[in-house]
């Protein structure tokens, strides 16, 4: 007797087991697309989110709208302001992870591509995308801000010394200009018409900071790309997020000033933080520095809190800032401190109820901040139970190299039509399922956090992922 094969492509259990142990709603999301078009999986990652119910929650929604609208109205005409915000109102999702790099970065590129896809897929005329830019210019070597990834080579996109370049962070490195030389040596007929004369077209322009111009060039490259303007990126980053939490700090009651200053709410959170950073998942935490960080000469600065004061460890010349709410909101609107990546998605994610999409270590990290702030919350309180209520739905998804392509920006540009690289994409990527585009979860079985969260796990699953490289 012949034995019946179910033909159905199903995603790879032992992976979905593992990531189930932190993040069943990725996997839900992977179950129900696995076959899927990967423009469908986009859609759905852009699907419409229950608004806030609780009164902290609504007041997190207030807040980040405010600063939404502001930073709407420096690229929208007014008209265009209200409908953006109104679409966000039913489908609030940022697209995170990215790093502060030109989208002629392979994994930048990718990523914002799969926004884009559910943004279009879901009739938006605008979606956001978080753009993190603590980063310093240059991280190691010939990578990071400071630099352009053109496939078989590398150019310095500011013409700013290597040394200058490991020593400041992208959110306050300027004011800065094209390497108009450099561009131009790398450049041929083909590219200008697809990336190369975008960017010289802003080759006398002075930048603020290397933030502003890498926004306002990325803003250039995709009206040039999809010249139909089918749907806007809008690009926020640490310093919208720090204007969100000065907005949270500026009354004693609001739940992250009770969080943070009162001392015994504090010390109940850091009984948080450090029983998350212990348990099973607590390598996927980031400990870099304790809730903000500092901004100094150009640098950003790791603190910690010592005898009531955020300060630069072994720096005695420098930050100082009391740790009290009217000095912390003040620093944060003077552009001394940013918030750390815990109160960055408290702010934007989860305490607005917004969906936050983001790479394979995020996931864990958004699935932990979230289970931490539901383990700082007093439950007696009627607005805090009210909001633990709510934080029983999670918005977390993965949406970072669910697209990788392995081939560089300038190669995957090259073949597409001008002025509608985009929407050539799309029809592509409305005939490729997401277990084609994902090589059957080949990034999630490779990462070694996840890896490791496998062998760990008491069941004994994840045995079948491989060993760590020696």
């Amino acid at each position: 007797m012949t034995a019946v094969v179910d033909p159905t492509p199903t995603p790879p259990v032992e992976i979905l087991a593992v990531l189930s142990l932190l993040c069943p709603e990725v996997v839900r999301d992977i179950e129900q697309n696995w076959n899927a078009p990967v423009s469908d999986y986009a859609r759905h990652l852009w699907r419409p989110v229950a608004r806030p119910a609780s009164g902290p929650a609504i007041a997190a929604r207030s807040i980040l709208r405010d600063v939404l609208r502001q930073r709407l109205g420096v690229i929208m005409q007014p008209e265009e302001i209200g409908k953006a915000l109104e679409e966000f109102e039913q489908r609030p999702v940022i697209q995170s992870g990215l790093h502060c790099l030109l989208l002629m970065d392979r994994i930048t590129f990718d990523a914002l591509l799969l926004a884009w896809l559910g943004a279009v897929e879901n009739g938006l005329s605008a979606f956001v995308n978080f753009m993190g830019t603590t980063m310093t210019m240059e991280t190691i070597g010939r990578e990071g801000p400071g630099w352009l990834d053109v496939g078989d080579d590398k150019v310095n996109l500011f013409g700013m010394g290597r040394h200058k370049l490991c020593r400041k962070s992208a959110c306050v490195a300027g004011p800065v200009s094209l390497n108009k030389r450099a561009l131009e040596a790398v450049g041929d007929e083909k590219d200008a018409s697809r990336w190369l004369g975008t960017l010289l077209a802003s080759q006398d322009k002075v930048f603020g900071t290397a933030a502003d111009a890498l926004t306002a060039l990325n803003e250039d490259l995709v009206a040039d790309w999809d010249r139909s303007g089918m749907a806007l990126p809008v690009f926020i980053d640490d310093r919208l997020a720090a204007a969100a939490m000065a907005r949270h700090l500026e009354f004693d009651g609001s739940l992250l000033s009770r969080l943070l200053i009162e001392p015994a709410r504090r010390q109940r959170l850091e009984r948080a933080l450090q029983e998350a950073a212990s348990g099973p998942f607590g390598r996927f935490l980031p400990n870099a520095t304790d809730y903000f960080w500092g901004i100094r000469e150009e640098r950003v600065r790791k603190l910690v809190l010592e005898d009531g004061q955020l300060i630069e460890p072994d720096r005695p010349h420098g930050l100082s800032i009391p740790f009290e709410r009217p000095h912390l909101r003040q620093a944060l609107l003077d552009g001394v401190l940013l918030p750390n990546l815990f109160l960055m998605f408290l702010v934007l994610a989860i305490l607005p109820r917004v969906r936050v999409v983001g790479g394979l270590r995020q996931i864990g990290y958004v699935a932990l901040f979230h289970s931490i702030l539901l383990a700082a919350l007093d439950e007696n309180a009627p607005e805090e139970g009210d909001l633990a209520a709510e934080l029983q739905v999670r918005e977390n998804a993965w949406g970072m190299r669910v697209i990788d392509e392995k081939i560089s920006v300038r190669e995957q540009l090259a073949g597409l039509p001008e002025g509608a690289l985009f929407p050539e994409l799309l029809r592509q990527y409305r005939l490729r399922t997401l277990a084609e585009t994902t090589d059957d979860l080949k990034l999630v079985r490779e990462d070694s956090r996840w890896r490791k969260i496998g062998r760990a796990s008491p069941s004994g699953i994840g045995s079948v992922l491989p060993p760590d490289p020696c």
